[in-house]
């Protein structure tokens, strides 16, 4: 993988050439090669590889779960080299396509290269192909030249100087005899030793046991991670399981302890630096504790919201479902801003102690699974989400509330004109009158009888309106479906019975036809000019008491306007009732004038004069009623109107308002000048004219809670809603909180750093001009 003896550098088990070291160390590549594809081998490169570059990567706020995967980019490669070296790479593409990985991992290399290492067989290729052999073997270049090739004891260097310090420090143990990097170690007793050698406080080594491996690997490595700030990069049954433990993991592991136990001098001014930074720490700690705290409660708040914002429980009644609004917009108005406001302060909190934690040169703070930022952004995204669906959800079901109301009353309206009309007419029809009656009375029954039919056929379109509407709460699953369905059949059933019944009469009157001789032709043409005008009214009389719902101006002009034609009409009606009074008029003139002896009433039809002036009069009463409540729906709907362009007035004004300060705050962010000081008073004064303006959203929630009473589904007046107008605030206040939060992190940088103003401008010019 790599030529060392062609730079001159050691070998990488440690031989420089010829000679007994060369010679023991060919003996071991002879192993490698053997074992090279074990693969317990590999899994303890892995995953010992894989936490030393997490140990590394995490000073970056960053780290991988695959080393195979997670380098192939070649990004997470660059920026590795960047934090073990201290130095600066050329800039990473970042494309997502095959060639700028490879070019990301060809600088990588070149890289690698410069500082004298030959690499051989290692291509960017591979590495992007995801070659598990090539990345591990590209790792161990790495380690071998940043952590273990500047070791040096005495006069040794790299791993025998790495090899020599562990023989050193751990001889005055018993039961550990340091001879190489793997089967030495395998007792865990070695690791112990080092930790007890530098820190005894932390081992109590005399109570450790030689055949307990595992035990012994396990509190090195615990004891290493929660003290000395080494991750954990093996486990103890990969190593005791193995009959050779994979040297490069365990030197791996093990110039980790030497660079944490690299010289008294170190530990002691190790140890000042803690004292010295014991209080930040613990400010630190009780910042993270707080972080923890606030983030579990604002998830915890979250999970308990969405359950309740998902529950889709159908009232019954409209009152019902406009009480679950009224919660709904309780909820949206007490309840979610201090959330809001929580989730600012925790990511303003969490962006401080980040800062903090920098300039402390401590690792950055990485929450609890489940509590970062993004998981708290995701979980708000999911909350809003749930927002949307529930407020949709609700005004959906009000629609449908108020169809249902309104079908309903249609059909109890229809059910009872069509009960009220069939009442009696089972009974009559099952009269057998017409055996006892004069031959005029049997020709009078069977006119008569043509007239009902005539009345029947045109109740037809009543009935079927009424199984339409019956089908239609069914489907629309109303509340009373049952009684609805009990009356809608039994209608059906009694209209059914009165079409059988009225075929038996009329066959029983036809028999008798033939003895029939006179007809009272006057009675007969009464009938049938009465029994339409009767319906017509009747029709009309439901019209005029039917009830409507509208949603705009234009809706309620069209009913204004059928009205209107339909007051044309009444001319021709009264005409109309005039010409069948005249006739039942002329029909009893004609019966005194010849002596005629008539039943009493009309033989044809009950529709008698009196029911036609009575329901004559009825109508006239109908139709002032009728103009009054299309008058009054009118004003509600101009009301209505004067809503919406009062709201969309007002929003008109507010949503550009918040747009433009969102773009000013981007453009102070960047072209600030002055002091830092100067900056952030600025924009502490830009934070005070936004709160100042808030008034104005206010009154914008009051025009927006007289809309939502009113029932205003859209509004035509304006492209921006109540909710755009509340998230584009939040944005903008979260925007100004965080741009001040920047300035202040930048504040406590330049006070803990010692940047003078000018070195601040000019890294700010620097970071404007790379932003561009």
């Amino acid at each position: 993988m790599v030529d060392y003896h062609s730079t001159g550098q050691p070998h990488p088990y440690g031989g420089n050439g010829p000679g007994p070291n060369g010679d023991y160390m060919a003996q071991e590549d002879d192993w490698d090669r053997d074992l090279l594809l074990d693969p317990a081998w590999e899994k303890q490169q892995r995953k010992t590889f894989t936490a030393w570059c997490n140990s590394h990567l995490r000073k970056a706020g960053t780290q991988i779960e695959n080393i195979d995967e997670d380098f192939r980019d070649g990004l997470k490669l660059m920026l590795l080299l960047e934090v073990i070296s201290g130095e600066r790479l050329p800039k990473p593409e970042r494309g997502k396509m095959r060639v700028h990985k490879i070019n990301n991992v060809n600088k990588a290399l070149d890289f690698i290269a410069s500082k004298g290492v030959k690499l051989v067989s290692i291509g960017a290729e591979e590495i992007v192909d995801g070659n598990a052999k090539m990345t591990l073997g590209m790792i161990w270049t790495i380690i071998l030249r940043f952590a273990i090739q500047d070791i040096s004891v005495e006069e040794t260097s790299a791993k025998e100087g790495l090899l020599l310090w562990c023989q050193r420090k751990t001889a005055p143990y018993k039961n550990v005899n340091v001879q190489n990097f793997h089967i030495s170690w395998k007792d865990g007793l070695a690791f112990n030793a080092l930790i007890h050698r530098h820190r005894p406080e932390l081992i109590e080594y005399d109570k450790l046991r030689k055949d307990d491996p595992v035990t012994n690997l396990n509190n090195a490595f615990e004891v290493a991670e929660k003290y000395l700030d080494i991750p954990k990069m093996l486990d103890a049954e990969d190593i005791v399981n193995t009959a050779r433990p994979d040297e490069k993991a365990i030197m791996t592991y093990v110039s980790s302890f030497y660079h944490a136990f690299s010289g008294a001098q170190k530990a002691e001014t190790a140890a000042n630096r803690i004292c010295k930074v014991l209080a930040v720490n613990q400010e630190n700690e009780q910042l993270m504790e707080d972080y923890e705290r606030l983030a579990s409660d604002l998830l915890a708040w979250i999970q308990r919201t969405i359950p309740w914002l998902e529950t889709r429980d159908p009232q019954k009644t409209i009152p019902a479902m406009q009480q679950k609004l009224e919660d709904f917009r309780e909820y949206r108005r007490v309840h979610k801003p201090p959330k809001v406001q929580e989730k600012c302060q925790l990511e303003i909190n969490f962006n401080t102690l980040q800062t903090k934690l920098r300039l402390s040169g401590r690792p950055a703070f990485m929450p609890s699974e489940g509590r970062m930022v993004s998981d708290i952004g995701a979980g708000w995204q999911r909350l809003e989400q749930a927002e949307k669906g529930h407020e949709e959800w609700l005004l959906t079901e009000l629609r449908r509330l108020e169809r249902l109301d309104h079908l309903a009353e249609k059909f109890r309206q229809k059910a009872s004109i069509h009960e009220g009309w069939t009442e009696g007419k089972e009974v009559a029809l099952r009269d057998r009158d017409s055996g006892t009656a004069s031959l005029a009375q049997v020709r009078a029954l069977l006119r008569k009888h043509e007239a009902f039919e005539s009345d029947l056929a045109a109740h037809q379109d009543r009935v079927e309106q009424i199984a339409a509407i019956a089908q239609e709460l069914n489907e629309l699953d109303y509340y009373d479906s049952p009684s609805v369905n009990a009356r809608c059949q039994k209608i059906c059933d009694q209209w059914d019975l009165l079409g059988s019944l009225t075929h038996s009469r009329r066959e029983a009157l036809e028999k008798m036809e033939k003895q029939l001789e006179t007809i009272d032709e006057l009675h007969l043409e009464y009938a049938k000019r009465a029994a339409p005008f009767n319906n017509w009214m009747e029709s009309a009389m439901e019209d005029l008491q039917d009830m409507f719902i509208v949603h705009t101006i234009e809706e309620i002009q069209g009913l204004i306007t059928a009205h209107e034609q339909f007051k044309s009409t009444l001319g021709d009606a009264d005409r109309e009732r005039e010409a069948i009074l005249g006739i039942q008029g002329e029909a009893q003139r004609l019966a005194e004038l010849h002596g005629l002896q008539l039943p009493a009433g009309n033989p044809y039809t009950s529709v008698t004069a009196q029911v036609i002036n009575s329901k004559w009069e009825r109508v006239q009463q109908l139709v002032p009623k009728r103009d009054q409540a299309l008058q009054e729906e009118q004003n509600r709907q101009n009301s209505n109107e004067h809503l919406r362009r009062q709201f969309g007035s007002q929003a008109n004004r507010v949503g550009p308002w918040i747009q433009t300060k969102m773009e000013e705050i981007g453009r102070i962010s960047i072209e600030m000048n002055g002091t830092l000081e100067d900056q952030l008073n600025h924009l502490k004064e830009y934070e005070q004219n936004i709160v100042e303006y808030k008034p104005n959203l206010e009154l914008l929630e009051q025009q927006h809670q007289l809309v939502q009473e009113a029932l205003i589904f859209d509004n035509q007046h304006s492209n921006y809603t109540m909710e755009h107008l509340r998230v584009g605030w939040e944005q903008l206040l979260t925007t100004i909180a965080r741009t001040i939060n920047e300035v202040e992190n930048q504040i406590l940088t330049r006070d803990a750093k010692g940047i003078s103003q000018e070195q601040m401008q000019e890294f700010r010019a620097s970071f404007n001009h790379f932003d561009k």
